[in-house]
């Protein structure tokens, strides 16, 4: 039980004995101040993480073509695989139960984009209506292509905040026509990406006119998206996720006559085997923030542990007259171990409350697409808590211990 005696006492010798205490307690600050700052930027990786995820529908996955790594039935290797409407009409056939949206598209690079005197250089995508739930575009003005879009070809255009900001400025966009590399199209929407500018700075317009218009007629595709059904758990998702890319791979490369084992010439993303992947690099990444902060605290400890043992080797006279006056074993180590727990324990919360403090004001100014909010929760800073005072009694004890083996007789003779 604390009492005025005791606290007299511990800031007494904490006082003969200053700079130790000072270096000692910096060593303990500094190791707290890097461990919750590393478990910080941890949990603000998992967040702009998390937030890329979300920005696509749950159970995304992308299909796109590369080039053949392996020959079959007498084709070489090297060949350009090339998807088509076919494949994109295909797979949605086989696979039909299985899928809720699906959408294929054709990229335009860098089309030049002109209204007025403004011009500019932006991506265009040719999409099917599915494209908007998909890429979670959210419309502000107008609408998104439509089935009678796809149907008739029509030439519009659904245009990013960003885009309508570089050439409208503050004037109406819909109805407008602007031109697309020479081409007239109307403007009918307006979109926001959660993804914000880069995605804001696209076009959207109907596969089928981008294919005629610019694609010369053909069918060729960029790329297919798709999203499953949804499941009641993660492990359903991620089981149905697998069945679906291994069988859509083994049907797109038998269609364009792939070898079974080649892994290059049909490309897959799946959002939902990713988050998994991320998820056990994310706890790997955030045991090793663990691992270096705890080596930081226990180089603090062995620092306490070592100043504690230098005043215990200073009081020796008056632990010996404490032991002949009666004082018990157990009295000495608490006494040092009160010494060596308050040491510990102020100089901790000064490195936690000051890490705290570091991540509340610069966290919120870090602006990044896959770093946010890094912040440390409360079972997080419980733990950090108990790791002091659990740290504070270790580096107290062996020096207690041998406070309290030495003989009064042999106390008393020490100079």
């Amino acid at each position: 039980m604390f009492n005025i005696e005791r606290w007299q006492e511990i800031f007494e010798a904490i006082a003969k004995n200053k700079m130790r205490t000072f270096l000692t307690g910096t060593s303990v600050a500094s190791g707290i101040f890097i461990l919750v700052i590393l478990l910080g930027a941890g949990k603000g990786l998992e967040n702009g993480i998390a937030k890329q995820f979300a920005n696509d529908a749950e159970g995304v996955i992308w299909i796109w073509a590369g080039t053949t790594t392996k020959e079959y039935k007498g084709l070489n290797p090297g060949r350009q695989i090339q998807l088509r409407n076919s494949d994109f009409e295909f797979s949605k056939q086989k696979f039909e139960k299985q899928i809720d949206k699906k959408s294929s598209k054709f990229n335009i690079w860098n089309g030049n984009i002109v209204y007025g005197k403004e011009t500019g250089n932006y991506d265009c995508q040719g999409v099917s209506p599915d494209h908007q739930a998909i890429e979670k575009v959210s419309i502000v003005e107008g609408r998104f292509v439509n089935l009678l879009d796809l149907e008739n070809k029509r030439k519009v255009a659904i245009i990013g905040q960003k885009l309508k900001q570089d050439l409208f400025k503050d004037k109406k966009a819909i109805g407008e026509q602007i031109s697309i590399s020479n081409v007239k199209f109307e403007v009918v929407g307006v979109f926001t990406d959660p993804g914000g500018e880069r995605e804001e700075g696209r076009t959207y317009l109907p596969i089928t006119t981008v294919q005629q218009v610019f694609g010369s007629g053909g069918d060729k595709l960029s790329d297919m998206s798709f999203t499953l059904h949804k499941k009641h758990t993660y492990e359903e998702a991620l089981a149905e996720s697998k069945k679906f890319t291994e069988g859509i791979s083994q049907l797109l490369k038998g269609k364009n006559t792939i070898a079974p084992d080649d892994t290059s010439a049909i490309g897959i993303n799946s959002t939902v085997e990713n988050i998994k992947r991320f998820y056990d690099l994310n706890l790997y990444i955030r045991l090793f923030f663990w691992w270096v902060g705890i080596c930081t605290i226990i180089a603090g400890v062995v620092g306490v542990s070592n100043i504690m043992l230098i005043i215990v080797k200073e009081r020796t006279k008056e632990i010996g007259i404490r032991k002949a006056l009666g004082a018990t074993p157990l009295s000495i180590i608490g006494m040092i171990l009160h010494e060596s727990i308050f040491i510990t324990t102020i100089a901790g919360f000064i490195g936690l409350l000051s890490s705290l403090t570091l991540l509340e004001l610069v966290g919120p100014q870090i602006k990044s697409d896959y770093f946010l909010n890094p912040e440390v929760d409360f079972t997080v800073a419980l733990t950090t808590l108990g790791l002091l005072v659990f740290a504070g009694a270790l580096a107290g004890f062996f020096p207690a211990y041998r406070a309290a083996k030495i003989r009064p007789i042999v106390a008393l003779r020490d100079e």
